[in-house]
């Protein structure tokens, strides 16, 4: 009963800077971006989930800024059950095949990783693909912000793949 009370204490000293903090009004079936993930468009994505955890202050449980501690730290239990809710929030913009595929994944650390391996690859079909798109693009029926917008888009993607390449 002890250490419920001081679990207690503890959660209750927590202000919404702390990583270890939740919102009341967080729950497991928060999705972080619109579109669930279905193997395209990584990157896009990608930024999209980090704006979001950003926003809730829970970056820190993929980018390891918010370590795990160990299991008789007074502060495991509620980094467990955080790190489990931020798993879960990844898991709910994914589509329910790669969702199936990454189940068993132990904290949020590892699903973001394992994500990033396998759909993070820069190859040059898609530098071919994307330059041939800036190439093709013509005004056509769009007016000037409809262009201007998709080409900036395809811009933008471009130097993505070109910094990581």
């Amino acid at each position: 009963m002890a250490g419920d009370k001081e679990t207690h204490n503890t959660t209750n000293n927590l202000d919404s800077t702390n990583p270890l903090y939740m919102h009341p009004s967080e729950s497991v079936g928060t999705t972080l971006v619109p579109v669930a993930f279905d193997g395209t468009g990584y990157r896009s994505w990608g930024w999209g989930v980090l704006r979001a955890l950003s926003m809730k202050n829970k970056v820190g449980f993929i980018t390891e800024k918010c370590k795990k501690p160990n299991t008789d730290d007074t502060t495991y239990n509620q980094w467990a059950r955080y790190d489990d809710m931020v798993t879960s929030w990844i898991q709910n913009s994914i589509s329910n095949d790669l969702a199936d595929s990454l189940q068993y994944v132990s904290d949020a650390r590892e699903l973001w990783q394992e994500l990033k391996d396998r759909y993070d690859q820069t190859n040059g079909a898609k530098l071919y693909q994307l330059q041939k798109k800036i190439n093709d693009l013509s005004h056509g029926a769009l007016d000037i912000t409809g262009y201007y917008t998709k080409i900036k888009r395809l811009w933008e993607e471009l130097n993505t793949l070109n910094a990581h390449a």
